[in-house]
């Protein structure tokens, strides 16, 4: 760049710096070494007084994926009405379609689709003002299914930052996502063993030292990327490779059924939730674990809830093909 960054440089000559109290009309000092965008990064870090941000910049679309990654993921975002997948409706999709390997090693970006969708209703201004969509930017407006399918489809696994959120969402909206197998960025990620302090994507991507353009579907699902491709100093792994591997592990949802009223307190201290039965779960209070949690947590249940050592829960096995449903 062409600009004048001499007083980042130490071996320039004090007296080639323009001082702050010369004249408005003196010339530039044509001593001054141009500096590029990298030195001056360099130096500002090295500085220790300073945190830069690099824009996001996309990846781009490989003509020719590189072999040796044979997997296919969807990274996927949704913009919707509301939060209620049941009444509220989608308004856009981004969709990122990407290769990886067994091992959790990304490959390329082989496809991108955003698109826009009128909804039945007008978008309500609390989400205009958190998404940027208005009602004329969706006027007339369709996702086309075609394109969304020719990614979705192949797809081994699909990833949302909230698919608790998304994949009930993406089930209402079209077929093309039942049967398929999700995992969720946000949740089974252990994001603080890496250093990060928060899970919200837009915290995540600035502490990986990026900004980006947020709130919008196909931007916030390169900047998912890029965090879950990071290789950080001391982890023995990428993000995502810890989520893909999270994701090829059965989880345990165990239903605390007729449990003590009076354990109600108990049990949402230990992380158990409510499910008052209309969304198809049993009414009860439940949790999810891992396999390997799982004798404990019935051990607890028993000794401590029940306080009966012949008591029951049900429980249910669920894969990533079953996790984050409605």
């Amino acid at each position: 760049m062409a600009e004048q960054f001499d007083m980042f440089l130490e071996q320039i000559s004090r007296d080639h710096v323009v001082p702050r109290s010369a004249s408005k009309s003196a010339e530039p000092d044509k001593h001054a070494i141009p500096v590029s965008d990298e030195e001056m990064v360099r130096y500002l870090s090295q500085t220790g007084r300073y945190r830069i941000l690099t824009k996001l910049m996309p990846r781009p679309i490989s003509p020719f994926p590189r072999p040796g990654y044979p997997l296919k993921g969807i990274i996927l975002d949704t913009e919707t009405t509301g939060l209620n997948a049941r009444k509220d409706e989608i308004i856009e999709i981004g969709v990122i379609a990407f290769t990886f390997d067994a091992a959790g090693s990304i490959g390329d970006v082989t496809g991108i689709y955003g698109g826009l969708q009128q909804p039945s209703v007008s978008i309500p201004p609390e989400i205009t003002r958190l998404t940027g969509i208005t009602d004329d930017m969706v006027a007339g407006q369709t996702i086309d299914m075609a394109a969304l399918g020719a990614l979705i489809e192949p797809a081994d696994l699909v990833i949302a930052h909230n698919a608790g959120f998304d994949r009930p969402f993406c089930e209402a909206f079209s077929h093309l996502f039942s049967g398929k197998a999700w995992a969720c960025s946000n949740s089974e990620i252990d994001w603080a063993s890496r250093g990060y302090e928060g899970t919200k994507l837009g915290y995540l991507i600035g502490q990986a030292g990026y900004f980006h353009d947020g709130h919008r579907a196909v931007d916030d699902c390169f900047a998912l990327l890029e965090v879950l491709a990071r290789e950080v100093e001391g982890s023995v792994s990428t993000a995502f490779a810890e989520l893909y591997d999270a994701s090829q592990r059965s989880r345990v949802r165990i239903f605390a059924e007729n449990s003590p009223f009076d354990m109600k307190d108990h049990l949402k201290a230990r992380g158990y939730r409510w499910s008052d039965g209309s969304d198809g779960r049993p009414k009860s209070w439940w949790i999810e674990v891992g396999e390997e949690a799982l004798n404990d947590e019935l051990r607890y249940l028993k000794g401590e809830i029940y306080r009966y050592p012949d008591a029951d829960p049900l429980i249910k096995r669920l894969t990533a093909f079953e996790r984050f449903r409605a």
